[in-house]
């Protein structure tokens, strides 16, 4: 049998795998090419222990996995024992253990940052970036907590009681077994509880504080519009009536004088009495939702709706609705693309709703935009943020009805194309001028007819395409479903991690990295 037979590895790495093979452009670009001075300052060095790992071999380790659809950091344990392209890029030694691995990803923080702005670099210098055409989308990303871990304002109240009374205990025994007082061998505060629960619980139950006096600010604010709005209503209500009224008295007393002298009555219509008017009908029905809204802003539900919560296991993680209904728990992740599939900005937020990121959004498209356009070879003498023609680097950002706001259509930048309604219902607008009715509100009404024009639908056409395609990939292709790390610090570094493998997987499967571009770069 061969598998009896002795056979020994080719001493040198390079012989195990095909030049061609895409994990030395990974280590390549990983040692050469990306920012890790954030990791290499985080890295211990001297003291006791066996060396630390090289931080730029475990961020090519990391970027390969991850490209691979691999974040367990127990699979990539096993896999630099068992895989090829994984032993190389530890050197062909043994590989780092689970808990480096997991430690490292963790530690991440603002490195994250540096290795997706590098990225972002090293394509605009491979000639990549787009800015013709940009589209901002978001994409709910499920955290490491369950649903059934989110716990109300009183839960919490009573969980924090309870640990209070477990560590009061616990004193209570220690002091007795080991004599009151301080014995000098007491662990510094932030060490004493090696469990974390206590503090998600008082983090989450200060959130929901904070969350219920803006709420009440928020309510008592709304409670001031509706009344405002109520005394509009009634205003205009009581002088549409009189107005009304008026028109039948005068009628009344026309016709009784033509009656007296002619003996015939008039021949025009009698006007309608003010409660029969549809005009006046119309405005009674706004009065009486505006007395429902002033009666109880907030609570059309009946006062069911349930109260907020915070997730004792992820406490920045949010109840997100997904499309298709339900919920997960997890993050809302912004992401600009450029029409050749790069993210060139991307954000992880705790918010469930998109409309209050599209300036923020926009703005780091901005610095993004300015970053490839100087990183370019072929970078024109410009002023900073300015296109080659000296006007904005983005020609266009397209965006869903998620962004549609007055604001959002108004703010400064690049020209935008902001859906009013689903791509379907804009061309069935722009065939049929009776449908597609929008606010009376300025801006939106223009959007809404730009976006009826043939050039406009031809624009916005392209949107699915450019925003949700680097979304499908993350996904689908590299099966990135779930973030690995808890917390929005931790959270939002793993979401750049996966961002800038999206792009150098993009760079590597559309032709632009290669060996032979990489050492043009060099020279």
């Amino acid at each position: 049998m061969l598998r009896d037979q002795g056979f020994l590895l080719p001493p040198d790495m390079r012989d195990w795998l095909g030049e061609d093979h895409p994990v030395w452009l990974v280590i390549e670009v990983a040692s050469d090419h990306l920012d890790t001075s954030a990791a290499h300052a985080a890295r211990r060095t001297g003291g006791r222990g066996a060396a630390g790992y090289d931080p730029d071999m475990l961020v090519a380790l990391l970027t390969w996995a991850y490209a691979q659809g691999v974040t367990s950091s127990r699979r990539i344990e096993r896999l630099c024992r068992t895989d090829v392209a994984f032993r190389v890029i530890c050197g062909g030694g043994a590989g780092p253990d689970h808990v480096t691995i997991a430690r490292f990803r963790a530690g991440l923080g603002s490195a994250a940052g540096g290795l997706f702005a590098s990225m972002l670099v090293l394509c605009a210098r491979l000639g990549m970036g787009q800015l013709g055409t940009v589209a901002l989308d978001g994409t709910k990303i499920a955290a490491a907590a369950s649903k059934s871990a989110n716990r109300g304002e009183e839960h919490l109240r009573e969980l924090a009681r309870q640990r209070i009374a477990e560590h009061a205990a616990a004193d209570a025994a220690e002091d007795e077994l080991y004599g009151p007082g301080v014995r000098g061998d007491e662990l510094p505060p932030e060490l004493a509880d090696p469990q974390t629960r206590a503090e998600r619980i008082a983090a989450a139950l200060a959130e929901l504080e904070a969350e219920r006096r803006a709420a009440e600010r928020e309510r008592g604010e709304q409670d001031a519009r509706c009344q405002a709005d109520l005394a509009a209503r009634q205003d205009r209500v009581g002088r549409l009536f009189a107005a009304q009224r008026a028109r039948v008295a005068d009628y009344e007393a026309r016709n009784a004088a033509k009656i007296a002298a002619t003996g015939r009555r008039l021949r025009e219509h009698r006007p309608l009495p003010p409660e029969r008017h549809v005009k006046i009908q119309r405005a009674a029905r706004g009065l009486e939702q505006a007395r429902q809204r002033a009666a109880g802003p907030g609570r059309t539900d009946g006062g069911t709706r349930a109260g907020p919560a915070r997730n004792i296991t992820d406490p920045h993680s949010r109840l997100m609705p997904v499309r298709g209904g339900g919920f997960v728990q997890g993050y809302n992740a912004q992401s600009v693309t450029t029409a050749d599939g790069l993210i060139m900005a991307t954000e992880l937020t705790s918010d469930p709703g998109d409309v209050t990121w599209f300036e923020p959004m926009l703005r780091q498209a901005e610095a993004a935009a300015a970053l490839i356009t100087a990183a370019r070879p072929d970078a024109p003498d410009t002023a900073p943020g300015a296109g080659p023609d000296g006007r904005h680097p983005i020609g266009l950002i397209l965006a869903d009805a998620g962004y549609l706001s007055e604001h959002n259509l108004t703010c400064a930048g690049p020209d935008r194309l902001i859906a009013t309604g689903k791509r379907r219902d804009l061309e069935q607008a722009a065939r049929d001028p009776a449908a597609g009715r929008t606010a009376a509100r300025q801006a939106t009404q223009a959007m809404a007819a730009r976006l009826k024009t043939t050039d406009g639908i031809s624009a916005y056409r392209h949107r699915g395409h450019i925003a949700e395609t680097p979304h499908g990939h993350i996904k689908h292709n590299l099966r990135f479903r779930q973030l690995s790390v808890r917390g929005k610090p931790r959270a939002t570094a793993e979401w750049a991690l996966i961002a800038t493998v999206h792009n150098l997987t993009k760079a590597i499967t559309a032709g632009h990295l290669t060996h032979q571009a990489l050492a043009a770069l060099a020279t």
